[in-house]
Parts: C-alpha cells; structure tokens; sequence
C-alpha cells in the first residue's frame, strides 16, 4: 500500500505543475488517453499479470508460505521464519509487508482494467471479455492469497487514483470470499480455452481457483464439481513416469500436458528457487550452479523415514548425492546430507523450469478430498482418483490396480488424512503445505509429528504498519495477534 500511496503522491506533484507547462508532449500516457485501443486493453492486462513475477509470486511470497510448512528449515536470515514457537522477526516482518503491497498493487491494476477497459469502444468484443475476464481471475486469486495469509482484509473493488480512495478498513473473511467467488465464476463465463500464452488464465483455471477456493471454503460438492468438470472435459492428462527425472516433464516450461497455468520463468532468469534449494557449486549434473541453500529439509517430518523410497517423487524431490566432475557420485557433507531437487538451473545457471499455479494432478486429488467429506467417506471413484496419482508416483500404470493402491472401506478422516499426505508428497515446494494444514485444521498435529512446537500467533501474518499508518480506516487495534 506504501507503493500506491507514494505513486500517487508522484501523481499529484505532477498534476500540480502540470498548470505551469506551455505544452503537453503528445507521447504523455495518461488515464483519459490510454484506455482507447485494444493495444492500450492488452498493455493494461499485460501489467497485472506482471504482479504474478514480483513478490507475489516472487522469492518473498514463496519463501513465507514455503518455511510455514512442517517439512523445512530455514537457513542465514530465514532460519527466524521456521522458529514457529516466536512471532515473526523484524526481517520477516517486512517481506510480510512486501507481499501484502504486491498483492494490493495487482489488485489495484486489476480495478483499473475493469473500471476502463468495459468503456474502450475500439476493441473485439470476444477479446474485451477475455481481458476482464482475466482481471477478474487475478483479482479473485489476489484476494484468495491475501485471506488466507491475514484473514480479514480490505476490500477494493475499484481503481485507487488518489488519497481520497485509499480508506478502506478490514471486511470479514466470509465478505472477502464472496468476492473471490464472485470474481472466479465471472471469469470461468468469460474465459476460453488456453491459447498459445499458457502462463495467461483459462476457463480452466478459473475452475481450478474455484475448486480450490470451494475445498477452503468446505463446500464440498461444489469443489468436488469444478474439480470433476476439469478432469472430465479439460484438454489435460497426467505426465506418466518411469524414472523420477521423468516428473521434470510435468514442469517443462511450455510442453507440459498437466499444465493449467503457472508462472515461466525467462531462461535467461538467474535467480530464483533453485538459488535458495541448492548450493553455489556449478555441478556437470546442474542442479545449479549459484546458490546459498537456505530452504533445508526437515528428515524429522513426513520426508523422512517414513517417506516410501519406492516413491519416484522422494528421488525427484530429494538428493543426498550429486555428481562430480570426474562422473563419479559424491555424498552430501554430514552437515548437509539432503537437500531439495525438484527446481534446478541449467549449466548456465539459467531456470528451466515453470512455477505452477493450478497442475492438473491437484484436480483429482481435489476431488478426491471433496467427495470424501461432502458423503462422509470415500466413494469408489474418489478412491480411485486418489489411487491414479499414487500409482503415477510409483511409475505404475495409472488405470491398473496396484499392490501401493489405497483399499477400499477406509473412514472419512482416514481417507482425507491420506490425501493430505499425498498433497504433500506430489506439491512440495509449491506453495501448497501450509495452507493446506490450516485450512484442514492440522497445523499444531503435524508440527508435534515433526517434534516442532508452533504458537497461535503465527497462524495469520501482520498487517503492515504502512498499512495502519496510511489506511484511515484501519489502527493498531485491527492488527493481528502479536504484533
């Protein structure tokens, strides 16, 4: 929000000397003469979806949600982060705050593409329905991030242009995610089939958020529904594994067939996760060749022992080995002996690799999860359904029934605390973890399972102080507990 503030303070100067001018350089971008083409509609969406590259689903945003997870450890200066029995340092403080303002300013962007782009006349009808459809998703997925990481939050539904619009006080999380609901199904309407650009929203990506947004919301049947519709009409399959580098083709940066959405990242992009997974050693089996490891595994959580070495996702995820220049295979040091693998660089030290928002493995399990809880227990297509991603992860036919298959006749809680484990085996190091002990109700059981004690106060993040400062309509008394 300081962002916002502080733009348009830069605004309004230059709006108070505009007066002294003589002439007004014909090239000037404004608000009254941008939104008139579709070109101008197309540069707008453009920067909303640039939100998608900064701290939104950037380092900051990724490494909050990923070191809130029982799994992980944090090294240097996010070891603080994974000390879940005290509130947040002041380090981590300030990427809570820098996540909530690139939210807020996709958002923002967001408004301003439904405030103006309905009123551009010069533009093909379909097109403008994709592009509000489009605000609508990124709006709708803005605010999903935004309450689960702080509950109750203010809502923006139209363009901030000056101070007069930056009140706003906290609205409750059943309002917030009513206008989640609202904005995805406007743009499951809206949107078409995936085109060229993958990395741009879908119908079926729109179903995905819903589906997601459903299970937190507990409306079973209706995230069982949308979860169904995508696996049942979706142009999608599951990538089939022999060997656990096979699992690199479901994040293959534009030949991927479980792809719904996700962030690419430039192959000229240095940075990024593998730079916080491994270490800064360039290795002729490039898992990277900078880093600082400072995402560590935790062998006392469910990644330890008790992960079955039959599973080709454990291989995938995991390495406690690397490859020397000679060829020959050397261990980890005993002060490092496993770190992460699932993102590498190349040679040069370039990504390869995208970041996914929505893979089609999460529809079933989804699904699984949904029909689970909505008839109080499982049926025989949610077993099978959770079955087909197990038997992938053991690189077993995935319509054959198998020795690793989950039985029929378990309970309900059975049931959904084996798909949470699975959620956890197929989406580590996607954002996934931690949102999904809490939404479950989980957290404090799978952290005493890991020997790790967390406090009530960690559970949501701290609204920003520039946010209190700036916000009339938001003091100290609306911060979250323990800061």
């Amino acid at each position: 929000m300081k962002n916002i503030v502080l733009g348009l303070l830069i605004i309004m100067s230059l709006s108070a000397c505009e007066k002294t001018l003589e002439e007004v350089p014909k090239d000037f971008v404004s608000k009254a003469n941008f939104y008139n083409t579709e070109e101008d509609a197309q540069a707008a969406i453009v920067g909303v979806y640039a939100g998608l590259q900064s701290d939104f689903y950037g380092m900051n945003h990724y490494l909050m949600t990923e070191l809130h997870g029982d799994f992980i450890l944090g090294r240097g200066s996010q070891a603080p982060i994974t000390i879940w029995d005290q509130i947040l340092d002041q380090t981590s403080i300030g990427r809570c705050a820098s996540n909530w303002s690139s939210l807020y300013t996709t958002i923002n962007r967001a408004n301003a593409v439904l405030d103006n782009v309905s009123q551009i006349e010069d533009i093909d009808p379909e097109v403008k329905e994709q592009i509000l459809g489009e605000a609508h998703f990124l709006r709708a997925l803005s605010y999903f991030e935004l309450v689960r990481g702080w509950g109750a939050v203010p809502i923006k539904t139209s363009e901030s242009v000056d101070l007069s619009t930056v009140e706003a006080a906290r609205e409750p999380e059943s309002k917030v995610y009513e206008l989640i609901v609202a904005d995805a199904l406007a743009a499951e309407n809206s949107l078409g089939e995936i085109g060229s650009q993958t990395g741009r929203a879908s119908k079926w990506a729109a179903k995905m958020l819903l589906a997601h947004v459903y299970l937190t919301m507990e409306n079973w049947e209706a995230a069982a529904e949308k979860a169904d519709d995508v696996i049942v009409n979706g142009p999608f399959s599951l990538v089939e594994v022999e060997s656990p580098d096979d699992f690199y083709k479901v994040f293959a940066v534009d030949s991927s067939t479980e792809d719904i959405m996700s962030v690419h990242h430039s192959e000229t992009k240095t940075s990024g996760i593998p730079t916080y997974i491994h270490r800064g050693q360039a290795l002729p089996y490039n898992y990277s060749s900078t880093g600082y490891f400072a995402w560590l595994p935790d062998t006392n959580s469910f990644i330890g022992d008790s992960w079955d070495d039959n599973d080709l996702r454990k291989d995938f995820n995991l390495y406690t080995e690397y490859q020397n220049f000679d060829g020959s295979w050397v261990s980890l040091p005993e002060t490092l002996p496993v770190l992460f693998k699932k993102f590498i660089s190349n040679s040069s030290g370039q990504n390869v690799y995208s970041v996914p928002i929505y893979r089609f493995a999460e529809a079933y399990l989804i699904y699984a999860e949904a029909a689970n809880n909505a008839n109080g227990g499982p049926t025989a297509l949610a077993t099978e359904r959770l079955n087909i991603i197990k038997r992938r992860a053991y690189g077993l036919d995935l319509n054959t029934v198998s020795s690793e298959d989950y039985t029929s006749g378990m309970g309900s809680t059975d049931f959904r605390n084996a798909v949470l484990q699975e959620r956890a085996y197929e989406f580590l190091l996607e954002r996934r973890r931690w949102f999904d002990l809490k939404r479950t109700g989980t957290v404090k059981e799978a952290f005493t399972a890991a020997g790790k004690n967390i406090i009530d106060e960690r559970f949501l993040w701290p609204i920003p102080e520039n946010e209190i400062n700036n916000n009339p309509a938001i003091n100290q008394a609306d911060q979250n507990p323990g800061y």
